[in-house]
């Protein structure tokens, strides 16, 4: 059984956890308008009704705090976490480092059914639905479960098929991606703003849509650390060891699917995070599924609030996609760790 190199376990969580909370709350008060952190922790406190607001802090700072910046961060630390861990989670499953949570369709199926409602009259928001957010979610799903049916042999399914019909299924996204935006209105700049990730204009309906979702998804592929360790020795072995092979590869493809579509569909694509942050905890504290996929997720959470921070302040009042950021910060450090570590690797 695969063990914790180094200081694992709850104290390196709980301490990754509270560096995630340090960093959200410096977060919260940079931007156009700096706000200090204890006044940030103020108006977050009384918001939450656990104390009363000085009258020192504007009713200006109220708003940006609670109205703009926080839900920006909350859907950050969501985005960051839940790519993460579906990530990890693909890594063990398909026994691949290169495995990332777009690996069989997701991003290729989501942005498939973003640009339709984006080059289309569909509008953006229908009745206060957010008709964008559920067409990625159906698309990026959807290709999914092609890639499956594909894959799929009477009760078995071929983790290699799979792979390769989700290779199939995204390059046919991708085509008619590219079709739509060469035959649709000149202004595609919605389309790719979206395409390559980001975080603005994120509200609390977005957080509360799909905040119950995350926390279901996420929790299934915690707790299945210790099978996806035993999967690690192969199917067969697995088999023998009392271990559901196939109803469990259905369980994780399944959730680490949903997890990755509700993040895309509130955020577009933003890449590198699924595949870095799980490699980055792998390489220092080992390869234990139980500790590595949580500790992932707090590491992929931390990543993206520095990203996004950097996207909205590096050239401000301009904002970068955070996709772009996360490729520019996370391709160089993720090649200095593959170096620096190449014997280590798997």
């Amino acid at each position: 059984m695969p063990k914790i190199n180094g200081l694992g376990g709850a104290p390196t969580v709980i301490v990754s956890i509270g560096i995630l909370l340090a960093i959200s709350i410096l977060a919260v008060g940079v931007g156009s308008v700096q706000i200090p952190p204890l006044s940030v922790i103020q108006i977050v406190s009384s918001q939450l009704q656990f104390s009363s607001l000085g009258q020192e802090i504007p009713q200006s700072w109220i708003t940006i705090v609670w109205d703009i910046r926080v839900p920006r961060i909350i859907a950050a630390v969501i985005a960051g976490y839940s790519l993460a861990v579906s990530g990890a989670v693909y890594q063990g499953l398909f026994r691949n480092p290169l495995a990332d949570p777009y690996l069989i369709g997701v991003a290729s199926g989501a942005g498939l059914g973003a640009t339709i409602v984006l080059v289309t009259d569909i509008p953006i928001m229908w009745l206060s639905v957010p008709v964008l957010s559920i067409a990625a979610f159906i698309g990026g799903t959807g290709a999914v479960l092609c890639g499956y049916l594909i894959s799929r042999t009477g009760s078995r399914v071929s983790l290699g098929t799979l792979i390769l019909a989700g290779v199939a299924v995204g390059s046919f996204s991708g085509a008619m991606i590219y079709f739509l935006m060469i035959t649709a209105d000149p202004d595609v700049k919605p389309l790719l703003v979206w395409l390559m990730g980001g975080l603005s204009g994120i509200e609390w309906n977005d957080v509360f849509m799909i905040t119950p979702y995350i926390l279901i998804f996420a929790s299934v592929l915690l707790f299945y650390g210790r099978t996806l360790n035993i999967l690690q020795f192969g199917e067969r072995d697995a088999s023998t060891l009392g271990v559901d092979v196939e109803r469990t590869k259905i369980i994780l493809i399944i959730s680490a699917t949903v997890l990755t579509s509700f993040v895309v569909s509130i955020s577009g694509l933003i890449g590198f995070i699924g595949l870095v942050a799980p490699h980055i905890v792998r390489l220092i504290w080992g390869p234990d599924n139980r500790f590595l996929i949580p500790m992932a997720g707090i590491t992929g959470a931390i990543f993206l609030l520095i990203a996004d921070l950097f996207a909205r302040t590096v050239a401000s009042p301009t904002e970068i996609p955070v996709g772009l950021v996360t490729a520019f910060l996370g391709a160089p450090f993720f090649l200095y760790i593959l170096f620096r570590n190449r014997s280590q690797m798997l």
